[in-house]
């Protein structure tokens, strides 16, 4: 009989190992490169950029870790999905440093992430990602399981997909396609939601 999957909290101290992962989990994500079309630029600054989102996600709302950090989902609650301006204005010089030359299209994906989000008050899936090593194991939908366990009970739950595959597992805990839309001159993302319990 296999053992269940160890699922706890993400804490501060998870930062740098989570950041890495996260960085090769998304490395072929299609957002991550419209934001930075050459690859090994791409492979380099991924771990910078995720260390401050997982950041500013842990400060906002919740992160769920499953195994030995091979997957993980950042969540943030209603009234919390966009990064306030003062956040902004405080982490301008490492999102700078992390985005470099790719700057305007980062402003480009995440003012279009942003325009599809629900009118009505939703949870956030912000970010799910999985070590592709360690793929295959369940790990990834242990850490969805986890964050929407820790999720407020009578608010829909929401994410945007830029990877068609990824469907059927958010479909599988019970999330629908509400929408399909474009980043302006980037790639197709899916809107999908889970409706309150």
């Amino acid at each position: 009989m296999e053992r269940p999957i160890e699922t706890r909290s993400a804490v501060p101290e998870d930062r740098a190992g989570i950041a890495a992962m996260l960085g090769r989990a998304f490395v072929e994500d299609p957002v991550f490169g419209y934001i930075f079309s050459d690859k090994e630029t791409r492979q380099r600054q991924l771990p910078r950029l995720f260390a401050l989102m997982l950041g500013s996600d842990l400060k906002a709302g919740y992160g769920m870790v499953a195994g030995d950090g091979e997957a993980v989902t950042l969540w943030r609650p209603p009234g919390r999905a966009r990064v306030g301006w003062c956040e902004m204005l405080a982490s301008a010089p490492a999102l700078v440093q992390a985005l470099g030359g790719s700057l305007v299209r980062a402003l480009r994906a995440s003012a279009a992430v942003e325009a599809h989000f629900p009118a009505e008050p939703f949870h956030y899936l912000h970010i799910a990602g999985c070590d592709p090593a360690a793929q295959g194991r369940g790990l990834g939908g242990a850490a969805i399981i986890a964050g929407l366990a820790a999720a407020p009970r009578g608010v829909p739950i929401y994410l945007e997909t830029a990877t068609e595959a990824n469907l059927g597992l958010y479909q599988h805990f019970g999330f629908v396609v509400t929408d399909s839309w474009r980043v302006p001159d980037g790639p197709p993302l899916w809107s999908m939601c889970r409706r309150a319990k």
